[in-house]
């Protein structure tokens, strides 16, 4: 039901007729619909029934173009608009930041008396309503660098077109759905995502999942009452399918597969043992679900206009690296991303060469934090990593010499490791030039590829097949996979340039998809989904992107 208040400002501004002879009369004495909506958008910070014009610069631009003429003048669009906005919640969004209630009130007067004419505020109220939700749909609600200012990811305007043009392009299309979808991301991920948001809905309407009481570890052939409870929590979510088992409280083989299948689409340890862990993701309550997968369909949104037919994407809440090529996946690889403390930034940029054999030259937070300390224990350490002393006049330092309890923060000194099995970047590393000082690259630690969370590097992402990222690259006859292997063993360092920069995105989903489209759920490593959230949830804020000419 409407808000009293706002029906009966809007009956007093929204419609006229003109249809008995002592209403025209009044009407001839009121300014023309141009007039009017040129005299609103002069307007400073013109709000109409509570309705904030937030893209109030580009609606006068839009306006203007149309000499101040109205849009909605054919009834049927207005019902586009409400088809359209009652869509934002299968993206995530709020109907109500697109002025539904209002929106839904001027389509019921239209119905009611088609030949009445729409008034200056109403139109106005209904092309604020299409931009605010266009411009989500194409962006993202949130300017992601508002949430972290190292977000460089593109914010470029669908093309040069006037926006008077765009906007009678998109009311004259059959439906503004199709229209949008043509900036939009609409692809087969966002669209799987978008399909498990709707399922996860249904979960929370019917009233989410059994809680599983906590308890002692539960293994394959125990009986214990709790095992009901986890049946029926993966039940809910399909990885077991509901059947008529003899004993519901034995621990059974099928249940272990279950188990195995609901770990692996929350990065745990798929042993199909239930301890503490599974048992603390088994009850996150699908509410939480939900809000990442609505925070997943935002940040997709944020690198809708980076997803090139060719790049290089890393997930660092799902510890790994995709590679695409004409626009489809063709595999991955597992990955190493930074320590809570040493995050890996989200950005993008472009790999521009790889250097096989490198040197790692330490930086000086590792150089302060991690290095030195470890050679004020032990005075070999530095001979055993094979890293060498190097003066300030570039010439080599025997460390023996070096008294390095003198120094706590500033060593004048550079330390360079030499190339080999131990080198801190492994085989080979790929250079996107960016402020972080961030990039791809081998590690000599690949055991840690078997851990379920790979938070483990300084900053920069550790692949786990980096000759096969090699290849790929740089998708040259002459560079196979057996020769980038004889460049590796003859430990000499050479640089190789791809013939074109390929992108890279670093992204950060914790709602996820695998390969067969099923939901994968990640831990929210460096804490980030909270303030997205309360931004996704929060207030509408516009702030237009350039144009690009």
């Amino acid at each position: 039901m409407m808000n009293p208040v706002i029906r009966v400002l809007l009956v007093c501004l929204l419609l006229w007729s003109g249809h008995a002879t002592a209403q025209q009369t009044v009407a001839d004495d009121r300014p023309s619909a141009a007039g009017e909506i040129r005299r609103l958008l002069e307007i400073e910070n013109l709000s109409i029934n509570g309705a904030a014009i937030l893209g109030q610069e580009m609606v006068l631009q839009t306006y203007r173009e149309n000499g101040f003429e109205p849009y909605w003048t054919q009834v049927e669009n207005t019902g586009k608009l409400v088809s359209l906005i009652n869509e934002a919640p299968d993206h995530g969004l709020i109907p109500a930041d697109y002025n539904i209630e209002q929106v839904l009130w001027i389509q019921s007067e239209q119905e009611r008396d088609p030949s009445t004419m729409i008034a200056a505020e109403a139109d106005i109220v209904l092309t604020e309503s299409l931009l605010r939700y266009s411009y989500h749909r194409r962006y993202g609600k949130i300017k992601a660098s508002s949430i972290d200012p190292d977000i460089n990811f593109k914010r470029e305007a669908f093309s040069n077109k006037p926006p008077g043009v765009t906007l009678r392009e998109s009311l004259e299309a059959p439906t503004l759905q199709g229209f949008i979808e043509l900036t939009a991301p609409s692809g087969p991920y966002y669209t799987g995502i978008q399909h498990w948001l709707t399922q996860y809905r249904r979960l929370a309407e019917a009233g989410g999942w059994p809680a599983v009481p906590e308890g002692p570890t539960l293994k394959p052939g125990d009986v214990d009452p709790r095992v009901v409870s986890i049946r029926n929590r993966l039940e809910a979510t399909g990885e077991l399918p509901k059947s008529t088992v003899t004993n519901p409280m034995e621990f059974d083989g099928p249940l272990k597969t279950a188990v195995s299948e609901f770990q692996v689409r929350h990065a745990l340890a798929d042993d199909g043992i239930v301890g503490k862990r599974t048992v603390a993701a088994m009850n996150v309550p699908v509410e939480a679900r939900i809000d990442q997968l609505r925070i997943s369909l935002e940040r997709l949104r944020w690198v809708n206009q980076e997803a090139d037919q060719t790049f290089v994407a890393v997930n660092i809440a799902s510890f790994r690296a995709f590679v695409y090529k004409d626009g489809n996946m063709e595999w991955s690889t597992r990955a190493m991303v930074g320590k809570d403390y040493r995050r890996t930034p989200v950005f993008r940029g472009d790999i521009r060469y790889m250097e096989f054999n490198p040197t790692w030259t330490i930086p000086p937070t590792i150089l302060r934090d991690d290095t030195l300390p470890a050679i004020k224990r032990d005075p070999n350490y530095l001979a055993s990593k094979n890293i060498r002393v190097i003066g300030s006049n570039g010439e080599f330092v025997d460390p023996q010499t070096v008294d390095w309890n003198r120094y706590t923060t500033m060593v004048p000194y550079t330390l360079r490791q030499d190339p080999g099995p131990d080198n801190a970047l492994g085989t080979v590393k790929f250079i996107f030039p960016n402020k972080h000082a961030v990039f791809l690259h081998d590690t000599p630690h690949r055991e840690l590829f078997d851990q379920p969370e790979r938070a483990f590097s300084s900053g920069c992402i550790r692949i786990e097949h980096p000759l096969k990222l090699a290849e790929w690259l740089l998708d040259d006859e002459n560079y196979p996979e057996s020769v980038l292997q004889s460049i590796v063993d003859s430990r000499k360092t050479q640089r190789i340039s791809l013939a074109q920069p390929i992108p890279v995105i670093i992204t950060y989903l914790t709602a996820s998809l695998d390969l067969d489209g099923n939901p994968l759920f990640f831990r929210d490593i460096y804490n980030f989904d909270a303030k997205v959230l309360q931004a996704l949830d929060g207030p509408v804020v516009i702030e237009l992107p350039a144009i690009v000419q």
